[in-house]
């Protein structure tokens, strides 16, 4: 077998090694759940949004695209934040140690449903709630150009949604630790409180594969 052969054997065999690694079960649960959380979010906001003010309805579209924001700073924080000194704060059994290291060991599906998820129907939501302001205005204001105050409501949700989002990526890249721990040691506070277990242990995961061994 000439050296051309092998690599391309040897590629085949790293691509069907990545393919078996691949969570796919991350997939079609993240899948899932963003069906579900999109139902959940767009009944609510729409309940909010139907008989409101406009001031209100503006209010409930401002929330929505800050909590985009919120949990897009999140994502990138766990994905960018170093391990190890919780690690040393895991060691002397401080609150949320653990939980951090956890974020940081599971900083992709993490990252996926902060970033991907919320972030993508948060955007998707606030448009839908700019569409209903914008047929409140429409009954209210029966002479306003409804074409030119989509254009600027559009825009400004844009504005609001980009804007905020490269501001907290600035804060998440600076204070990754003060905000990976924030958010530790509030899952810690669900899991105390609710008996609530979000994040998978790895070590647990390790040790039943060893086993299996």
């Amino acid at each position: 077998m000439n050296k051309t052969k092998r690599k391309k054997i040897n590629r085949i065999k790293i691509a069907i090694k990545s393919i078996k690694n691949y969570n796919f079960k991350w997939i079609i649960n993240v899948t899932i759940i963003t069906f579900i959380l999109a139902i959940g979010m767009s009944i609510i906001s729409e309940a909010l949004l139907r008989n409101a003010s406009i001031g209100i309805a503006f209010l409930v579209l401002i929330i929505i695209i800050f909590i985009g924001i919120v949990f897009d700073l999140i994502g990138i924080a766990v994905a960018t934040a170093d391990q190890r000194p919780f690690n040393a704060m895991a060691s002397k059994r401080i609150k949320g140690a653990k939980e951090a290291i956890r974020l940081i060991q599971n900083a992709g599906p993490v990252s996926n449903f902060c970033n991907d998820v919320i972030g993508d129907i948060a955007g998707i939501i606030s448009g839908a709630a700019g569409a209903i302001i914008l047929i409140q205005i429409s009954k209210i204001y029966k002479n306003i150009d409804t074409a030119i105050f989509s254009i600027i409501l559009s825009a400004v949700v844009a504005a609001l949604t980009v804007g905020g989002k490269a501001f907290g990526k600035e804060i998440a890249l600076r204070k990754s630790k003060e905000i990976v721990f924030f958010v530790a040691k509030l899952l810690n506070w669900l899991s105390y409180k609710f008996k609530i277990g979000i994040l998978p242990n790895n070590k647990k995961k390790k040790v039943n594969k060893k086993k299996g061994k």
